[in-house]
């Protein structure tokens, strides 16, 4: 009796919520109700009255978009139909404004941009399924290669512009790219390893370009110009690109991405952050990556936003920009917020329309500084890795939370933290063989539960089956389900080197490093041990390190910090530290 009650006083407060009359009782209602279904008692209602506010916002966002990728799913609607329903809509507004030169796309002539695409891939004899990397710094033009081929089921492989030699070529070789598109200021990379790349490669370079002839590349611009710009062929085809992760942990992993994920990410952004489709956005973020080409691009492309792309991010022109175009939206991720905290402050902090911050990675110590010093009306802060299933949205905005955990509506997005050991980061398991969910307060690992007949919870993994079979556990949430596992987050990287006294080059060890590792790669300590510890099958253990972290036990080994100022590794500078967190 007790259940049925609370159903009703659930479906009760639920069309209070719809007819946005009487908020205080619905809260009242849906709370009371839901707990008493999915507690069974009374003693839990607090939860209720402070979270059902949060949760009922979530939930609806959450309704509006399945209801909308149920459509589009049962349409065949793909992300360039998508597109194309917008440019009917406004075609003449602008769509891409290209900080770096002035450039301005309308919705019509991007269309046509990637019209002109398609048929130039159809040229080269690439049909559905083939993939091409590209590989250049942010700019309209890549926008329009990659949803061009998407038009015709060619996926492109959107490779990190920072990566070089062996990442580089790793990303080619487990995409499967048949051809690659490079921008001009890419040309030295390119030519480091163009005697390594398969004989059959084919090589575009978009941009002013003086030398080719070693290269034997061929210029995509005079290619596009003679291409024609009405509509090609359409093929569906359910993925759309590949994004590459970071590689923090090994070589970078091409992540699938599928025009459902593509739609989910940029659509929870929209609705949950108060965007609309007359707002602009400042986007300085890489196009390889979702955060700029999804959340980011996505806003343009599927709701009609306007986007300003700037080729890399500058935190001394972040604001003159944002004034410059009226922007009203504007990204950030990791420490861009910190960046900008840093700068004197500008006449063009007080003449900006910035009202939506969006991104990831805000920390807590300078999210209310910088909301306060930027007049930023909304911080729309989100977590999730391109391939996972378990995103979070801080959707009412508390200061320094990156999402939540309904503990009312836990079924209806079915994610949890669980314990995990903390030296190997394996899942811990009770007596049934299950996981073991976190108590308040409690780190862990995040897992989102895996449904592939679900958009929501489908999980498409990798190009490598092995890589995503490593991302999959079992018995998670019950016996016989499966779920995916979102990993631990990236450090300040250190190499040990086991060395008696210090007889290496400082010098020219970066100099390796810089030429073989992208920045975000270079490890910042260097560690100088008399030798390591190793298993019996002489395997590193690296366990023991990883605690010590930059206080090593033995006092007598020295550790050399990377000044990428003055652009070497100093013991003066690792000692400066020492005494600052001392």
């Amino acid at each position: 009796m007790e259940r049925k009650i609370g159903v009703i006083l659930s479906f009760i407060g639920l069309g209070t919520v719809w007819l946005r009359s009487f908020p205080w009782l619905c809260s009242l209602l849906v709370g009371l109700g839901l707990c008493l279904v999915h507690m069974g008692s009374w003693k839990n209602i607090h939860i209720a009255l402070h979270t059902v506010k949060r949760d009922l916002m979530c939930l609806a966002v959450i309704i509006k978009v399945r209801i909308s990728m149920y459509h589009h799913r049962r349409n065949r609607r793909t992300i360039p139909a998508l597109f194309a329903q917008v440019v009917t809509q406004h075609p003449d507004k602008p769509a891409l404004i290209y900080e770096a030169t002035g450039e301005v796309w309308s919705f019509r002539e991007l269309q046509e941009r990637c019209h002109a695409v398609a048929h130039w891939a159809l040229a080269q004899g690439w049909t559905e399924g083939d993939v091409v990397a590209l590989y250049m710094e942010s700019q309209p033009l890549m926008a329009a290669l990659w949803l061009g081929f998407a038009i015709i089921g060619v996926e492109a492989a959107l490779i990190n512009y920072n990566l070089r030699q062996q990442s580089l070529l790793h990303c080619l070789s487990v995409s499967g790219a048949r051809a690659m598109v490079f921008g001009s200021e890419m040309t030295g990379a390119v030519t480091e390893v163009s005697s390594m790349l398969q004989p059959s490669m084919v090589l575009f370079s978009t941009g002013k370009q003086e030398d080719k002839d070693e290269l034997q590349v061929q210029s995509l611009d005079s290619l596009l110009a003679r291409s024609p710009t009405h509509p090609p062929p359409c093929k569906i085809r359910k993925e759309l690109f590949y994004i590459y992760t970071s590689g923090t942990t090994g070589m970078p992993k091409a992540a699938v991405v599928v025009h459902s994920r593509y739609y989910r990410i940029a659509a929870f952004g929209f609705h949950s952050f108060g965007l609309r489709p007359d707002d602009i956005i400042y986007n300085c973020l890489p196009l390889y990556h979702s955060a700029g080409n999804i959340m980011g691009l996505g806003q343009c492309l599927l709701f009609g936003l306007t986007a300003v792309i700037r080729r890399k991010f500058s935190a001394s022109h972040f604001w003159d920009d944002c004034v410059k175009h009226n922007c009203t939206v504007i990204q950030y991720i990791g420490e861009i917020c910190r960046y900008l905290l840093a700068q004197p402050v500008g006449k063009s902090e007080a003449r900006h329309r910035v009202r939506v911050a969006i991104g990831n990675g805000l920390r807590p110590s300078v999210w209310e500084e910088f909301v306060k010093r930027f007049r930023i009306q909304r911080i729309g802060e989100f977590y999730g890795a391109t391939e996972c299933n378990c995103s979070l949205l801080n959707i009412d905005g508390k200061v320094g939370a990156c999402g939540f955990n309904s503990r009312i509506l836990p079924n209806f997005y079915p994610i949890r933290l669980v314990r995990v050991q903390q030296d190997s980061k394996e899942l811990l398991r009770d007596s049934q063989g299950l996981c073991i969910p976190c108590e308040p307060g409690e780190p862990g690992m995040l897992v989102g539960h895996i449904n592939h007949t679900d958009p929501l919870r489908r999980f498409d993994g990798y190009a490598d089956q092995d890589a995503t079979k490593k991302k999959v556990a079992r018995n998670v949430f019950k016996m016989g389900d499966s779920a995916y596992i979102s990993g631990v987050e990236g450090k300040a990287g250190m190499a040990a080197i086991a060395q008696e006294g210090n007889q290496l080059d400082l010098d020219a060890f970066l100099i390796g490093v810089q030429k073989a590792l992208p920045s975000y790669a270079h490890p910042v300590f260097l560690r100088f041990m008399p030798s390591v510890d190793t298993t019996g099958t002489f395997k590193i253990q690296k366990t023991r390190l990883q605690k010590e972290g930059y206080k090593p036990q033995n006092s007598s080994e020295k550790i050399y910090f990377l000044n990428s100022r003055a652009g070497h590794y100093h013991l003066e500078s690792w000692h400066k530290i020492c005494g600052f967190f001392l």
